[in-house]
């Protein structure tokens, strides 16, 4: 698994819910590219197609608030993000993240301290975000290893096929 990521900044206010990420209107596609290409439309229709492959999406509070649906992080990783960062998570939208492959790290302050545009380096074992323009590094809560085998796996899927032996 990798575990460290370099990418763009887009920064984002607080209370970002699913329907934000992944408005509702849109959840009869299935083709990764086009379900990306809605990514963040109700925060503003122009990120994603301007969103830089491998870019980082980070937040403020409550990232993921609203319903359990899925799609949120599925939309996140088909945009092409490679972690998420938010100074909270919805418990449901974190554990559908991880489960789905999608890293994400809790870093208080970093929404405040960062500006979009800015490159970052972010390493998920270590819990630290580099700002490369700056050399400032910020500390962030760790992931547990529960969470960490599940993204070694590519998800919680290919995690119990492993387990299972299939």
């Amino acid at each position: 698994m990798i575990t460290t990521f370099v990418g763009k900044a887009v920064v984002l206010s607080n209370n970002i819910d699913t329907d934000q990420i992944y408005p509702g209107r849109y959840l009869s596609l299935i083709d990764p590219k086009e379900i990306g290409a809605h990514c963040l439309e109700g925060v503003d229709s122009a990120i994603s197609p301007n969103f830089e492959k491998n870019g980082v999406v980070l937040a403020g509070s409550n990232f993921g608030c609203g319903s359990s649906r899925e799609h949120a992080p599925i939309a996140l990783l088909s945009m092409g993000a490679s972690v998420v960062i938010a100074e909270s998570f919805s418990r449901i939208f974190f554990r559908n993240a991880i489960n789905l492959g999608l890293p994400l790290l809790t870093c208080k302050g970093a929404n405040k301290r960062i500006r979009s545009g800015q490159m970052l380096e972010i390493d998920i074992m270590q819990g630290t975000i580099r700002v490369v323009e700056t050399g400032e590094i910020l500390l962030c809560d760790k992931i547990g290893e529960h969470a960490i085998s599940i993204l070694e796996a590519g998800g919680i899927k290919p995690l119990m096929r492993k387990r299972m032996g299939l």
